[in-house]
């Protein structure tokens, strides 16, 4: 326990304490049942504060959030979320968790060496990018998802944040904190039909928050290492 906690720094500590304080009240307060609910918000959480540091056990964290998720968006006929997180981000996830246990910085297994994408890459994402989101509108409109037009736009972030997490590239905390914004409104819109998905808006205020800080540290990690 000692080791764990010196192994994050002070900021890093109260962004966690901050952010599991904040989504067990806001269970206790609008939800109180779905203990499904609280546990992936719990592992999601833990799960960015180590991505944040580059280290393979978020990735791995961030599996178990993707099946308990992928659950949770069913519940709610999100159809999109059920989707991308099971057929998409827990998927990318394991890949990610291969390719950071390959790439240490300097054989240290808690820290991955960051990279950086090349001009032709990157118009291959863009690309890439484009046919999923056309592909996965076309699914999520056949399967009558609710409020198609966020999901389709979290489709596009959640694509853009996987593929660059598994590229090792620090632009993938921008793209999952651009898919937090987006989750936070389809599930206001939810909570708006169902107060218990309150706590699940919450959940994602706090990533979004998580993620923004991981993009820093990345910045600085890419810094120290080159």
């Amino acid at each position: 326990m000692k080791s764990a906690l010196t192994y994050f720094t002070k900021v890093e500590r109260m962004l966690l304490f901050s952010s599991v304080i904040l989504i067990v009240l806001s269970f206790c307060i609008f939800d109180r049942e779905n203990y499904m609910t609280l546990a992936a918000s719990l592992i999601g959480v833990v799960s960015l504060i180590f991505s944040a540091k580059g280290n393979p056990i978020g990735q791995l964290l961030m599996v178990v959030f993707s099946l308990l998720y992928g659950i949770i968006s069913f519940t709610f006929a999100y159809y999109g979320e059920m989707i991308t997180y099971l057929g998409m981000t827990m998927p990318m996830a394991i890949f990610a968790l291969i390719s950071w246990l390959r790439n240490p910085y300097n054989g240290n297994k808690a820290e991955v060496k960051v990279n950086r994408i090349g001009a032709k890459e990157i118009g291959f994402i863009w690309i890439m990018t484009a046919l999923v989101t056309g592909l996965f509108y076309f699914v999520l409109n056949y399967f009558h998802t609710a409020n198609i037009v966020p999901s389709t736009l979290s489709v596009t972030t959640s694509f853009l944040a996987v593929y660059l997490t598994f590229r090792r590239s620090p632009y993938f905390a921008v793209a999952y904190a651009a898919n937090d914004v987006v989750l936070i409104l389809l599930w206001i819109l939810a909570s708006l039909e169902d107060r218990r998905y309150v706590s699940v808006v919450v959940c994602f205020v706090a990533f979004f928050v998580n993620d923004i800080y991981g993009f820093l540290n990345w910045k600085k990690m890419e810094k120290r290492q080159r």
